[in-house]
């Protein structure tokens, strides 16, 4: 691989071009030692404004870490880390010194990033002990959005990441951490968190495995955050009382304008909750995925009205999914589009009618199956498939 730094002298010498940041995403370099990562290192060197690094999508070892770690010491000016898929094949002994280094790297230079990305590193609990140091300074005091989507944290690690952001105050404005089993007490340590901020505009959660005892301390984080605008909590087990919890935070939540719970069995109750809570509370909610929740007609027609309440829903609704519930014979089908307008995408779930609405509904041992599916689910595998991809920016 090959970088041009006569390209970058020559646009350093042009008038209103500036170089903004260095550029690897997609690469797919096996970067091992110091010298492996030297491209990397002269670029860096060989840009006075290093507002962005982006690594993504390549494989970085310690001694490789290291050598950047150095460049980066020289930068106060970073803004953007870009760190997504950056340790594939990588040996877990390897992964927390390597992040530790570009953390201390950071440091040294009394960096004040806004922009952290570290998804689809499957690193665990035991990279989170890497990122404490850096997630714990200075350098994060500033944080406005933190990507730690797939990284395979599970419990232990959601309770690290809860206890490196809360050693001191915090300002995030996005949090994402889906595909994490991060699990009911997973979930419970970071809402301690999301309580104490305040500050979170978007909360995306998605694949998790937490059932309505995480869904409830979630909720009760949600009041304390009322610019939040987007939830997404996609496929974990909100249930109806999960849904039940949700609704009581919407009268704090006057901003929220997208909501995914697809795939979170809310039933017809749960549906039912939620809309009498968007009616109540006035929501204006641009965007709803409700998908496969086992909901039946007439609780879809519930929410289908509470969205289209206000005179306004049919140019500020933009997305509502309710595919894969019951949704009552073609007539039925055809209200409803009606009143939700170009927005509305929906579908029969596989079940009948009857089989949502009756004994679907009973959530009598819901907590006694919430604890078996946890225990089935907690070593479910991680993908690290995926990555960002930026180009390099030269303005």
């Amino acid at each position: 691989m090959s970088f041009d730094l006569n390209a970058i002298s020559s646009a350093l010498n042009e008038p209103n071009r500036t170089v903004s940041g260095v550029d690897f995403s997609g690469k797919s370099l096996k970067l091992d030692t110091e010298n492996d990562a030297q491209p990397i290192v002269d670029a860096i060197n060989a840009c006075p404004d290093l507002h962005y690094l982006t690594l993504t999508g390549n494989t970085l070892g310690v001694e490789a870490a290291k050598a950047i770690a150095k460049a980066l010491a020289k930068h106060p000016e970073l803004k953007t880390a870009r760190f997504s898929d950056m340790f594939t094949g990588r040996m877990k002994t390897e992964i927390p010194p390597a992040l530790s280094a570009l953390g201390d790297g950071m440091i040294e230079a009394g960096a004040r990033l806004s922009h952290l990305d570290l998804s689809d590193n499957a690193f665990g609990p035991i990279g989170v002990e890497g990122l404490a140091k850096l997630l714990q300074s200075d350098v994060c005091s500033q944080l406005q959005e933190l990507r730690l989507n797939n990284n395979g944290l599970g419990i232990t690690g959601g309770r690290l990441l809860a206890k490196a952001l809360s050693a001191s105050p915090r300002c995030l404005r996005i949090f994402v951490a889906g595909r994490n089993r991060l699990e009911n007490d997973g979930a419970r340590a970071l809402a301690g968190v999301f309580q104490s901020m305040g500050t979170l505009e978007e909360i995306s959660m998605p694949q998790n495995g937490i059932y309505h005892v995480g869904i409830n301390a979630l909720s009760e984080a949600l009041k304390h955050n009322p610019g939040l605008a987007r939830l997404n909590l996609n496929d974990n087990t909100i249930g109806p009382k999960g849904a039940a919890a949700i609704a009581t935070a919407l009268p704090k939540l006057k901003n929220l304008k997208s909501i995914n719970f697809g795939d979170c069995l809310l039933k017809s109750s749960g549906a039912r909750a939620l809309a009498q809570g968007l009616r109540d509370n006035s929501v204006l909610l641009e965007s709803l995925d409700l998908s496969h929740n086992e909901i039946g007609r007439e609780a879809c027609m519930e929410v289908v009205d509470a969205l289209t309440a206000l005179p306004d829903s049919t140019d500020r609704l933009t997305r509502v999914v309710l595919a894969g519930n019951s949704l009552g014979g073609s007539a039925n089908k055809q209200t409803m589009k009606n009143k939700l307008g170009p927005s509305a995408e929906l579908s029969d779930g596989e079940g009948s009618e009857d089989e949502y609405v009756s004994g679907s509904e009973d959530d009598s041992q819901e907590s006694s199956e919430d604890s078996a599916a946890e225990d089935d689910q907690r070593d479910a595998s991680c993908d690290t498939s995926g990555g960002i991809l930026e180009t390099t920016v030269i303005s």
